[in-house]
């Protein structure tokens, strides 16, 4: 019998996608079964454009369903707000760096794959920028290798929150 994988997740992330999962049960599922009903009364199903638009939606909401039932079933929820790390930089850390010339500066959060979402400012734990974060301090040089290339920044801060 094998241990099923635990996936870390941080409480906010969780609570998200929580929220995401009754919103597709409660709300999204009941919308898209009438829309289904009412295709149904419009005739001919087969050339019948609104009830295979229909059906389709229906597919990929039962299938996100079951994504985060099984996402949220492994996961591993830590409240980063009760972490006691000192300085370094581990998973729900959010992090502010600095480019090397100085130019910009980005703020990421280190949260589980399941919850990532760069244009929010969410990155992997598995991804380069995180992995190269981990374990770091403020004012530590990191050189991540992304696929662009080496990429030089410097820690600002970090926060648990």
């Amino acid at each position: 019998m094998s241990q099923m994988k635990r996936e870390p997740i941080t409480a906010a992330g969780a609570q998200r996608l929580r929220e995401e999962l009754e919103r597709l049960k409660r709300v999204d599922r009941n919308r898209i079964k009438k829309a289904i009903q009412e295709a149904r009364a419009h005739g001919d199903l087969k050339e019948n454009a609104e009830y295979h638009a229909a059906k389709e939606e229906q597919g990929f909401i039962e299938g996100r369903i079951s994504t985060l039932e099984a996402l949220l079933s492994r996961a591993e929820v830590i409240d980063v707000s009760k972490l006691n790390v000192g300085d370094k930089v581990v998973f729900g850390a959010t992090v502010e760096l600095e480019t090397e010339d100085g130019d910009q500066t980005v703020t990421y959060q280190i949260v589980g794959d399941a919850e990532a979402d760069i244009e929010q400012g969410l990155i992997s734990v598995s991804s380069p920028i995180a992995r190269a974060l981990i374990g770091k301090e403020v004012d530590d040089e990191v050189k991540v290798h992304a696929p662009g290339g080496v990429q030089t920044y410097y820690i600002l801060s970090i926060k648990y929150e």
